[in-house]
């Protein structure tokens, strides 16, 4: 079985690629920019013409979400038009293809969890460019479209490694209190991925496609998460909750982009553990870096 994964180099690429050191029974192939622009039509058919994968695992993405509102051109063409290239090499191979969005999709108006039914309304320029490009992947019967949030590794920059930065540089931290969801360990969400290509490639008949939502189970504000982060870090700073209206953004964010898990579960099995505990995993992880 051969499973290409694109953007490699990302918080999700990094963590399948640790997974894959202990997985000898799979050829998995890691690409980034360097080996494969995926903006680049022609190359990707090449590519996929001498590589047949069996699976495609996408997680290239534009994610600088402000920069995107002053630079939709690009965000569009990685975040969509080059989902269209994927897309189409994946139907000449019949590959099955993993693509990632974002709870960026829904405007965060909803006061409960979201579906997978739900209406989406994007509220940002990022947004609007991962729905798009969700849209394109499922021209594909053999699409599988994962939703996440939030998402975190002990790889790359993110939410967690910023707060532990700072809570050592700082005495206060000031973080958004009023912006609902629920973080995602990028290996949690790795492992969900391999454990569904495992069911599928255990019995073709349990391929299920469509959209699917995944991030850890529980929510909590940004504050929340932050102050988790210190409390596990074991930092000597204090965190102050403050309002959206506090901390403009370019971007505007879904205030409350809960994500239901239901689907994943029934349909694959998947584990969902709770956003502390994987918090918990991640950073003791970093202490051992």
């Amino acid at each position: 079985m051969k499973i290409l994964v694109t953007g490699s180099n990302g918080q999700l690429g990094s963590e399948i690629q640790n997974i894959s050191k202990k997985d000898h029974s799979v050829q998995y192939i890691f690409t980034d920019y360097a080996e494969l622009d995926i903006t680049d039509k022609r190359s990707v058919k090449t590519f996929f013409a001498e590589q047949k994968p069996d699976f495609l695992i996408n997680c290239a993405a534009y994610t600088a979400v402000d920069k995107a509102e002053l630079d939709f051109e690009n965000a569009m063409i990685l975040n969509a038009d080059a989902v269209a290239n994927l897309v189409e090499s994946c139907k000449i191979c019949n590959t099955i293809f993993f693509h990632i969005s974002t709870d960026y999709v829904f405007d965060g108006e909803k006061p409960s969890a979201y579906s997978e039914n739900d209406r989406t309304n994007p509220v940002s320029a990022y947004g609007k460019t991962k729905l798009s490009g969700e849209q394109k992947a499922l021209n594909y019967n053999k699409t599988i479209v994962i939703r996440t949030s939030w998402l975190y590794s002990a790889f790359g920059n993110n939410f967690v490694k910023t707060m532990l930065r700072l809570s050592s540089e700082r005495e206060e931290i000031k973080v958004v209190a009023d912006q609902i969801g629920s973080p995602t360990y990028a290996e949690d969400l790795a492992n969900a991925i391999l454990k569904m290509i495992e069911k599928i490639t255990e019995n073709p008949e349990n391929l299920k496609t469509g959209i699917y939502h995944f991030s850890n189970d529980g929510h909590c504000s940004w504050y929340d998460f932050a102050k988790e982060i210190i409390k596990i870090g074991n930092k000597n700073c204090l965190v102050a909750p403050i309002s959206t209206d506090e901390y403009p953004t370019l971007a505007q964010r879904p205030q409350y982009s809960l994500l239901s898990k239901r689907k994943i579960q029934n349909d694959y099995g998947v584990d969902v553990p709770h956003w502390k505990t994987s918090l918990e995993r991640c950073i003791n992880q970093l202490q051992m870096l």
